[in-house]
């Protein structure tokens, strides 16, 4: 499997979401300040839980059972939101939906994330990767 394709980013995305929905509601990472180990600087609430658990279960079963004709927009589709939810944070507001996004934790992780998406998703199939 190669990280920077769509269906790495599908299968390893996927699989860090759903670990980070658990701990989030488990008391690792939220699911409020003083649950998480990085206090208030980084938690994850409950509303963010149940989005990465959604998208991360999504994501997992996408890339086992779609083609890599349609992981491939839904990936790009993903990098888009990922970028545009990481502006709105540190931009708009640090709530979205109904989730508390921290500034600039979580806006620095979505970008990122979209980063990652929007070259999986645009870049050259089957060129590099780092697994």
């Amino acid at each position: 499997m190669q990280l920077f394709t769509p269906k790495g980013f599908l299968q390893v995305g996927g699989g860090i979401l759903v670990l980070v929905a658990i701990l989030g509601y488990v008391g690792i990472i939220g699911p409020t300040p003083e649950n998480s180990l990085f206090g208030s600087f980084w938690y994850f609430d409950n509303v963010e839980n149940i989005a990465h658990l959604v998208l991360g279960v999504v994501a997992l079963g996408a890339a086992f059972w779609l083609g890599s004709e349609l992981q491939k927009p839904l990936v790009i589709v993903v990098g888009v939101v990922a970028v545009l939810v990481g502006l709105w944070s540190l931009v708009i507001s640090t709530s979205l939906l109904g989730a508390n996004l921290e500034n600039p934790a979580d806006s620095v992780l979505h970008l990122v994330i979209g980063a990652w998406a929007l070259y999986a998703g645009l870049g050259k199939q089957g060129s590099g990767g780092m697994m």
